[in-house]
């Protein structure tokens, strides 16, 4: 895995990213896997007052990738809050509001009200493995912030439903799909029975060392970077537990 590691990195040093999404994914690969980098500082100049292009979900990934940063965030983190609708939701759409749960718990902030909403309208329109990852992970890092969580037994069969929805080659049929899933079974606590699908990830990088289609895409290949690198880091902390 390492030689895959470092191609993907030397392939990454050569893109020029852009936009909030490309740099808030890849400081997060950078992070896990201990890689020098200035994307903090080039995400922070896109910054536009409190948010990043008005935009909840653009403003939640920047706000997750800077998190563990010195980085000051609290105006960013009450822009979020102050979108959040009185249903508990963010525009009533389940992307904007696990993305800015997520963001909302890497920066501490506990929102028993949003989780109520994932929780209370999952239904079948939701049922798909990525869309239900998202909601594992967002439940799951929320979850972190406090003694009980009262979503455990939802989340440990959710996350059953995906690992079943897997195909027989070992992924969910998309790579962008596929990392979502891995990341949200391996927080959940999956470890073995992922280690086909991680093989399954690394069989799809491209010769030149990303991910993706054609020549490969920044965020795909970011992505698999963070889907690798938590894999990596749950193995670590296994051993270190056994």
């Amino acid at each position: 895995m390492e030689d895959a590691i470092e191609r993907a990195f030397t392939w990454t040093a050569r893109q020029d990213p852009s936009t909030a999404k490309e740099l808030s994914r890849l400081i997060a690969a950078c992070e896990l896997w201990n890689v020098e980098n200035d994307y903090s500082s080039r995400l922070i100049r896109l910054r536009t007052g409190n948010n990043w292009n008005g935009s909840i979900r653009e403003t939640a990934r920047a706000c997750s990738a800077l998190a563990s940063s010195d980085i000051d965030l609290e105006d960013s983190s009450r822009w979020l809050i102050s979108r959040q609708e009185s249903n508990g939701s963010w525009e009533n759409d389940v992307y904007d509001t696990t993305y800015a749960l997520i963001a909302l718990a890497d920066m501490g902030i506990h929102d028993p009200e949003g989780c109520s909403w994932l929780v209370e309208n999952y239904d079948e329109k939701w049922e798909h493995v990525g869309t239900t990852s998202l909601i594992i992970t967002a439940l799951i890092e929320q979850g972190h912030l406090i003694k009980e969580d009262p979503f455990a037994d939802l989340i440990k069969e959710r996350a059953r439903w995906v690992l079943s929805e897997r195909k027989e080659d070992g992924g969910w049929k998309f790579i962008s799909t596929s990392n979502l899933v891995i990341q949200a079974l391996s927080i959940a606590g999956f470890k073995e029975e992922l280690e086909e699908s991680e093989r399954w990830l690394l069989a799809r990088q491209n010769a030149n060392g990303s991910w993706g289609k054609g020549e490969g895409d920044v965020t795909a290949t970011a992505l698999s970077l963070i889907t690798l690198g938590i894999s990596k880091n749950n193995r670590i902390y296994k051993k270190k537990t056994d």
